[in-house]
């Protein structure tokens, strides 16, 4: 059956993240070619993938509920079997439940022994019908429920309580496990935004205009972009409001030299020279050659001419480019917590891992700021929401820099940015989670 070949693909998937660290969505991508499936079932394999990783506290909490053995005697194959079969029973409607208790069990014995089918099948059937009075964790110590509800890592919560509050930390968790809609911004230099909405509907594609950023629209029913003929001549390219905003933030302008200092996947650069109109000079930096490569392969199918790629270490002094552009884009790497409903693997990062970033993201702030000519603009981003390396970061460099200071600035739909710093939260903004701050160098 074509939903088993789903299944497995979906538990192939969270075994690869359990074992090697695999991101999901890139597992997906590299193994369904050779799956088979019909779109469909590679839909279901990676809602159900997806699915777990996002619910996944929450169903180790339901799986102690009904086991009676404890999750840490549980093999880690039969876990994941668990959470697949539960992540059915109760988020998925259109999954009957016999087929979600049959199924497990099926995987069960091909990857696990007879015993570990006998309990998953156990398991499954005393919770199979009762998805409308599964228990839900205790309401106290708040941030514990908070965590297990939603199935974020405990440490991130005690992080965001202090910032937004229980009730707004709530809202923001509840954004995080919501579907995340498919953004895309029109290519300015080929179309206009009723020109692309026109090719995509008759392509069978809905486009719904951003209510307040133009140009940003959201699709339904894309399906493979490739298959898409505006997706090919480069209409339009897949980018969140959020990363659009923090360019809109920093204002290029034709015939300005910007420097773009950690591009890839390209999106910033692509949008700037949109802003550009395709005139001036853009060197978009990576320390990966594959990534540049992708990064020249987008400006070539958006029609961007002005776009240079250099194998350049952001943190790393490189003294001709010292004091020579007129905008500095400066997108650290960051832990990504912004992202979570794109990546639902990312909360499941070590937090101890996060530790030594803000001093990247500093070193690569105060190494990019050299590049920006006096009277100039520095923009620092990320995609993350916490302050550790946001506004921190920025405090730093600013106590270290005496000639950048924060400017404000404008941006559609939200008005004036007093301060130079914002941050777009999910839940508020209906963007990804980001952080701007615009500095201009004063000396």
């Amino acid at each position: 059956m074509a939903e088993v070949s789903a299944r497995e693909l979906a538990y192939a998937s969270l075994a690869a993240f359990r074992k090697e660290g695999a991101w999901s969505d890139v597992y997906l991508r590299k193994t369904a070619p050779r799956a088979e499936l019909s779109p469909r079932d590679l839909a279901l394999a990676a809602q159900l993938s997806y699915g777990v990783l996002q619910n996944r506290l929450l169903l180790d909490f339901w799986i102690s509920h009904f086991s009676s053995v404890s999750l840490k005697k549980l093999e880690p194959q039969v876990l994941d079997i668990l959470r697949l079969g539960f992540f059915q029973l109760a988020m998925l409607d259109r999954v009957p439940q016999s087929a979600a208790v049959n199924e497990s069990v099926k995987l069960a014995r091909r990857h696990s022994n007879p015993r570990a089918a006998g309990l998953v099948n156990a398991v499954l059937r005393a919770a199979a019908g009762r998805k409308d009075a599964l228990p839900l964790p205790p309401r106290e110590p708040r941030e514990t429920y908070l965590s297990v509800l939603y199935s974020h890592p405990l440490w991130y919560i005690r992080e965001m309580l202090p910032v937004l509050g229980p009730e707004e930390t709530e809202a923001l968790l509840g954004a995080d496990n919501a579907p995340a809609p498919l953004w895309i911004q029109v290519n300015s230099l080929k179309a206009s935004p009723e020109e692309v909405a026109a090719r995509l509907e008759g392509e069978g594609v809905s486009a719904e205009p951003h209510p307040w950023l133009p140009g940003c629209m959201k699709l339904s029913g894309a399906g493979g972009l490739e298959r898409l003929s505006a997706w090919r001549e480069g209409l339009f390219q897949i980018q969140d409001p959020a990363s659009r905003l923090a360019v809109l933030a920093a204002a290029p302008e034709p015939g300005f030299r910007v420097i773009d200092g950690c591009a890839a996947p390209g999106g910033k650069s692509f949008a700037a020279a949109m802003e550009m109109k395709n005139r001036g000079s853009i060197l978009s930096c990576d320390i990966y050659p594959a990534k540049l490569e992708a990064i020249r392969e987008g400006a070539g199918r958006l029609g961007i001419s002005v776009l240079e790629t250099a194998l350049l270490d952001a943190s790393k002094p490189e003294p001709s480019l010292v004091g020579s552009a007129d905008l500095v884009l400066s997108d650290v790497p960051c832990s990504g917590m912004g992202v979570i409903r794109k990546k639902p693997d990312i909360r499941y990062k070590d937090p101890d891992s996060l530790k030594t970033l803000p001093s990247l993201q500093l070193a690569i702030l105060r190494n990019l700021s050299a590049y920006v000519k006096p009277g100039s603009v520095l923009l620092y981003s990320t995609c993350t929401l916490r302050r550790e390396e946001n506004e921190a970061v920025v405090r730093a460099f600013l106590d270290e820099a005496p000639g950048f200071a924060p400017e404000s600035f404008r941006l559609p739909g939200l008005g004036e940015v007093p301060g130079g710093m914002l941050t777009l939260w999910p839940h508020r903004h209906g963007t990804d989670g980001f952080f701007i701050c615009r500095m201009r160098k004063n000396i």
